[in-house]
């Protein structure tokens, strides 16, 4: 049993290892496409050393877990968890140029505001109402009876 699971995952480890081989990588992020740790993990023992290479990168079909891409009895990868179909994507887009496409996104919606307040507001229809006096401040009792009450603690009744 234990020389069918072998032969399983050695198939595949050299399946993957031959795509990789064969198709050029083109990545813009700082994981490299054929990353390794430097010296193997020593808690792992006799466990494989799987190449990293996310699941999202392999073919979709011909798998028995076509959800996750794996065949029964394929050793999991150390770091399953980002290597995994549900791990983060590999980003398809260089860093530059998705940040280049976000500014030119902010300037376009930062420029349709100033459009709509500055260039689209349309002329008051009216000429502001104007009071004689100052404002009418002489007339409404001068500026000291039209500031605000103090408040107070005691209770009006």
């Amino acid at each position: 049993m234990s020389l069918a699971k072998g032969a399983c995952a050695s198939a595949r480890y050299h399946l993957i290892r031959s795509r990789l081989n064969s198709a050029p990588l083109v990545r813009a992020y700082a994981t490299p496409a054929t990353y390794k740790p430097q010296e193997k993990d020593p808690q792992l023992g006799d466990y494989p050393d799987l190449p990293w290479v996310s699941n999202q990168d392999l073919r979709p079909r011909g798998w028995w877990d076509p959800q996750m891409r794996r065949n029964f009895g394929d050793p999991i990868h150390e770091n399953d968890e980002v290597l995994s179909m549900w791990g983060p994507d590999v980003p398809v887009v260089p860093p530059q140029r998705a940040l280049f496409q976000f500014s030119l996104a902010v300037t376009a919606f930062v420029g349709f505001g100033f459009l709509c307040k500055y260039v689209l507001l349309p002329e008051r229809p009216t000429v502001p109402r104007e009071y004689p006096y100052s404002g009418l401040v002489r007339e409404l009792g001068g500026l000291e009876e039209n500031k605000a009450r103090e408040e107070t603690d005691e209770i009006d009744d």
